[in-house]
């Protein structure tokens, strides 16, 4: 039967955590000849190298980075399957962020999920635009964040994300609006300069040479519900957003299309063992509970 050894696993992560072979051999409690030995027979399951070794410690290779993203998810949920079977909670706090652009719903889901399968955890949620909330995890202020970005256009994130929707993002406007003729300037709703969907839209729309004006800025998602749905204006929204019953798609041909959105957890690497394999057990959650 194929498969990889979890103590070569743990090796390889504390290794890569602890930036070099000799610094892990506390946190393994084993020689520095043993790890090298567990890396080498790692390195054959695996089929390529997985680490280049300096003077300065190691880093990971191509391989190795993919690897290191396997070896912390399978000891996630070993660890998660352990205390599942003996009855032990997963105890500590959470600091997680979350974009306003994700749908109420789906977020009572998901903390209700968490809440149910990790019941000793106690939830601290932070709510804002994603510039915020990337910010936020930047700092060290959040340990897990859902954020949004639009496809193909991510500045300030990390390449190394994980994808866990794609939508479509949307034109709305009010039900039984009219739209105007080309001629006229395009009355927009829209949150603040700072949230990357207003910067595409008068993008997007400067570029097909369509006149606009703002008729209207909101402070956060459920207040560019509401003004749209008053029929202030016209406004960009990731299709799941689309919830207000006073607020319809603009039909296709009036406005210039627009690119797709996703929705992105943002993980932080801890260097406690115990803390990693805690946000790695409850990522997966996320992962389980919103990816399509």
């Amino acid at each position: 039967m194929r498969g990889f050894d979890f103590e070569q696993l743990r090796t390889l992560v504390a290794v890569v955590d602890a930036g070099s072979i000799s610094a892990a051999v506390s946190t393994r409690f084993l020689s520095q000849s043993s790890l090298s030995e567990q890396l080498r027979k790692l390195e054959e399951a695996a089929g390529g190298q997985l680490l280049v070794r300096s003077k300065m410690g190691v880093q990971t290779t191509a391989v190795g980075e993919r690897m290191v993203d396997h070896a912390r998810k399978i000891l996630a949920l070993a660890d998660a399957a352990w205390r599942d079977m003996h009855g032990i909670p997963l105890e500590g706090e959470l600091n997680l962020g979350i974009s306003d652009y994700f749908r109420p719903s789906h977020l009572m889901g998901l903390l209700n999920r968490i809440a149910q399968q990790h019941p000793g955890l106690r939830i601290r949620t932070q709510v804002g635009k994603s510039d915020e909330v990337m910010a936020a995890h930047r700092n060290g202020a959040l340990d897990l964040a859902i954020v949004m970005r639009i496809v193909g256009s991510a500045p300030g994130t990390p390449s190394d994300v994980r994808v866990l929707r794609t939508e479509r993002l949307i034109w709305v406007m009010a039900n039984g609006q009219k739209m105007a003729c080309e001629q006229k300037p395009v009355e927009l709703a829209l949150l603040p300069e700072t949230c990357s969907l207003h910067r595409l839209v008068r993008q997007q729309l400067d570029t097909h040479r369509r006149p606009h004006v703002i008729a209207h800025i909101a402070s956060g998602v459920a207040g560019l519900q509401a003004a749209v749905g008053a029929g202030l204006g016209i406004g960009c929204l990731n299709a799941s957003a689309l919830i207000e019953p006073g607020m319809v798609e603009v039909p296709k041909g009036f406005l210039p299309a627009l690119p797709d959105a996703e929705f992105v957890l943002l993980e932080t690497k801890q260097s406690d063992s115990k803390a990693s394999l805690r946000l790695q057990s409850i990522a997966e959650v996320i992962a389980a509970t919103l990816a399509v």
